[in-house]
């Protein structure tokens, strides 16, 4: 086979919750989202015959791992606040699930956080050429290498 430009996107969804605090309307209280996440990655096709990942860029159980521990672990089931708000003063009983941001957890800045996140932890030869991140069926923030 040539050399081909191909690339790879898998989805994967997570339940989060989060507050914008000064904004003017109901995303003010907290309230959560499912979230749909499209990674898409790309890098050389392996070509070598006997190899068991041969004719791939990556396996996907691979790519499925990588954003697992890179991302999911810590935004799945999680209370997005900014650490300087006055929600992130309040005493919640269950404070494993809280993540306090630098930023004001809107789509825009997470999708940011979890591009650096990725991009940080990617496997050898691998890039990150697009992240999608869908906060409901009309919202959509992407970011593109």
């Amino acid at each position: 086979m040539g050399k081909e430009k191909v690339t790879l996107t898998k989805i994967f969804t997570f339940d989060a919750a989060h507050v914008l605090e000064n904004y003017p309307g109901k995303c003010k209280y907290i309230h959560g989202h499912t979230y749909h996440l499209h990674v898409t990655i790309s890098g050389e096709i392996r070509d070598e015959m006997n190899h068991p990942y041969n004719g791939m860029i990556i396996d996907f159980t691979d790519l499925k791992r990588w954003v697992q521990e890179s991302v999911l672990n810590l935004f799945d089931h999680a209370l997005l606040l900014y650490k300087n708000s006055i929600t992130a003063k309040i005493d919640f009983p269950q404070k494993e699930r809280i993540y306090l941001t630098k930023y004001t957890p809107t789509c825009e800045n997470m999708l940011l956080d979890i591009v650096e996140r990725l991009k940080h932890s990617a496997p050898n030869n691998i890039y990150l050429t697009e992240v999608n991140l869908q906060e409901t069926p009309t919202a959509i923030a992407t970011w593109k290498a």
